[in-house]
């Protein structure tokens, strides 16, 4: 059995402080999910659906290059430094937005917050796969990305009455300032560092640099598979994020109803993560990937053919239910893969083309809306993921997990890879 802590229990308790961290981060984006768009158009009178989303494409330029630094420096300096960076970061974020006199306030603020995002959750996600090791990837995961998009539904919800009672802000945010404050007083006095524990996963220590691992994301064609399903599904959260409840308001609803939508979505996504992570374990990555992106698909078309509440409801909770199953695979599906000692600089390439998504959803589904309308824009982001389940079916292929430890691998025959057959499902 796997057990990299000495001590059980002082693991389980590392284990719930990270889970509790990832819940603030994904509580500290769940504050903008129903505010931010709202605040554009009626505190700054943006009307154009492209300017509206410029904070979306600014949070996922950041948060990208965030991912893959993190990455790159978990790797050399540990993750417990990286997780602490990325709450340093973040503090400003809820005061920014409270104090904006302009958009362009917003917008650097959600700079910052990407930076936060993808330094803090990338810690987190890699320091818990640390701590489960070798054949719980897909739990580890699936737990993590539940506790915080769960995070993310709950503040969206909550943040949606806030505003219904008081206004978009500055009330929502004051939330913020005290999950960045206790967020990052955690992170330095509890948590402890687990980087020594990829010692005990690999049986060589000539692993890839740095910058073949960020390429290998986009020339093998395993991990290219991964990459742009990764990014496809980015594509898909933009249109919902910038767009959803510009449009719904523009419906007559609610800022309540609003708010219930806005929230099923990360909430469906968030705990089927932690069916689909343990799932991916068993069945392969494989078959979820394929099956989440044609969820994707079906749940954007819902909402685009939608026109009263419970099918927009409905639509929300399919697009989650399809996010759930590709998220949490995605990420462990790339922990196979790679090297113990560059698992995350394999993980943070990865989420750099995943979350590079955000700028390319906010320009087609913002182009798009504006010149098209919203539902078009939503017909063709859905295609879009049709067109991605295709590419996983036809590139992705058996890892041979040449890089791993006997107990790793499985085989028990130090030094052999494994070969396409003996290979773990996909």
């Amino acid at each position: 059995m796997w057990v990299p802590e000495s001590n059980p229990s002082v693991r389980w308790v590392q284990l719930a402080l990270l889970l509790v961290l990832t819940a603030f981060l994904g509580a500290m984006w769940g504050l903008e999910r129903t505010t931010v768009p709202l605040i554009a158009k009626e505190e700054f009178g943006i009307t154009s659906s492209a300017v509206a989303l410029s904070f979306v494409a600014g949070f996922g330029v950041t948060k990208a290059f965030a991912n893959l630094f993190a990455g790159g420096l978990m790797d050399r300096a540990g993750r417990r430094r990286v997780l602490i960076l990325g709450w340093v970061v973040g503090i400003p974020v809820p005061l920014m937005i409270i104090w904006a006199p302009s958009w362009e306030w917003i917008v650097a603020a959600n700079l910052l917050l990407g930076i936060n995002q993808g330094l803090g959750w990338t810690a987190t996600i890699l320091m818990m796969m640390d701590h489960f090791g070798p054949g719980r990837r897909g739990l580890s995961t699936g737990l993590n990305e539940f506790v915080g998009y769960s995070g993310v539904a709950g503040l969206t919800l909550a943040t949606g009455f806030i505003a219904a009672t008081f206004a978009p802000r500055p009330q929502p945010f004051f939330i913020g300032i005290g999950l960045v404050v206790v967020g990052l007083f955690v992170s330095v006095a509890f948590v402890k560092e687990t980087k020594h524990h990829v010692a005990l996963e690999a049986v060589s220590g000539d692993a890839p640099s740095f910058r073949q691992s960020f390429a290998d994301a986009s020339r093998d064609r395993t991990l290219l598979s991964f990459s742009q399903a990764g990014l496809v599904t980015k594509i898909n959260d933009a249109t919902v994020w910038g767009l959803l409840p510009i449009f719904l308001a523009a419906q007559g609803v609610s800022l309540v109803q609003i708010g219930i939508v806005a929230a099923i979505y990360p909430q469906v996504w968030g705990v089927g993560q932690l069916a689909a992570g343990p799932m991916s374990d068993r069945l392969g990555r494989k078959p979820l990937i394929v099956m989440g992106m044609l969820l994707q698909a079906v749940g954007i078309w819902s909402l685009a053919l939608s026109d009263v509440l419970w099918e927009w409801i409905a639509g929300a909770t399919i697009l989650g239910l399809g996010t759930a199953a590709v998220y949490p695979t995605l990420i462990a599906a790339v922990g196979d893969y790679a090297h113990p000692y560059r698992r995350a600089s394999s993980i943070g390439a990865y989420r750099w083309y995943r979350d590079m998504g955000f700028v390319v959803g906010a320009l087609i589904a913002g182009g798009v809306s504006d010149a098209l309308g919203f539902r078009i824009a939503y017909a063709m982001v859905g295609g879009i993921s049709v067109v991605s389940a295709g590419l996983v079916a036809a590139l992705m292929v058996p890892s041979p997990q040449r890089y791993f430890s006997p107990a790793e691998r499985g085989d028990g025959i130090p030094g052999r890879a494994l070969t396409a057959d003996e290979a773990p499902p996909t």
